[in-house]
């Protein structure tokens, strides 16, 4: 099993390698995001690939278009700590920093509605949370088996493993909570080669029909 667990991690890990070969995503300035203690929602999202520090530009718009439809609830944001770099490794630390989290906001904020997100590599991070079980390959912290009572909805963008034909709509625990959206031809997600592509999640309405689905599971 444990073998078995850190092929799959290696597996995104090659996936991400392999995409992220086909272009080089543009760098957006996004401030960091922060959670009000014990808000009623909570978005940990994981920003992609050579993006600055914080959410994002598609996990800043996804996290605003949620906040619109989910009434007079707070809203909070966690931006996952990792360096988005080119050492595609470091997948395993942004996972480790997310899963900590989330375990945190699960001990400390037991009410708090928690929703994942990634883009493009932090699509990749959530993956390894999503699908590893045990540690492995530098995952060193793996959600509790309690942890869907309190992850309500997952959104990912330009993920990796859907072309590699694991979509976490696939997963026999996340799939029914979640949505894994590629933009046509996306080299990083499908087997197009429409470069400019993995840039067009917020201006083609992706991030508005994540927030839409992820508000119904609110």
């Amino acid at each position: 099993m444990i073998d078995l667990d850190t092929r799959r991690l290696k597996g995104l890990v090659a996936a991400v390698v392999t995409a992220a070969a086909m272009l080089v995503a543009p760098a957006v300035t996004a401030p960091v995001a922060a959670a009000q203690d014990c808000p009623d929602i909570e978005v940990t999202f994981a920003r992609g690939t050579d993006e600055p520090p914080g959410l994002g530009r598609v996990g800043g718009a996804f996290v605003d278009s949620l906040r619109g439809r989910v009434g007079g609830r707070s809203v909070g944001a966690y931006a996952v700590n990792y360096p988005a770099s080119f050492d595609f490794l470091q997948v395993a630390a942004g996972a480790n920093d997310a899963s900590d989290h989330i375990q945190y906001m699960m001990n400390n904020c037991p009410n708090t509605r928690l929703v994942l997100g990634g883009y493009s590599q932090g699509a990749a991070v959530i993956d390894v949370i999503a699908a590893v079980p045990v540690p492995g390959a530098g995952f060193t912290a793996p959600l509790p088996p309690n942890a869907p009572d309190h992850v309500a909805a997952i959104a990912v963008f330009g993920n990796p493993s859907a072309k590699i034909g694991l979509p976490l709509t696939s997963s026999p625990v996340w799939g029914g909570r979640s949505i894994d959206l590629c933009t046509p031809g996306d080299p990083v997600c499908s087997g197009g080669n429409d470069v400019p592509a993995h840039s067009n999640y917020v201006p083609s309405g992706m991030t508005d029909q994540a927030a839409g689905f992820v508000a119904g599971l609110l």
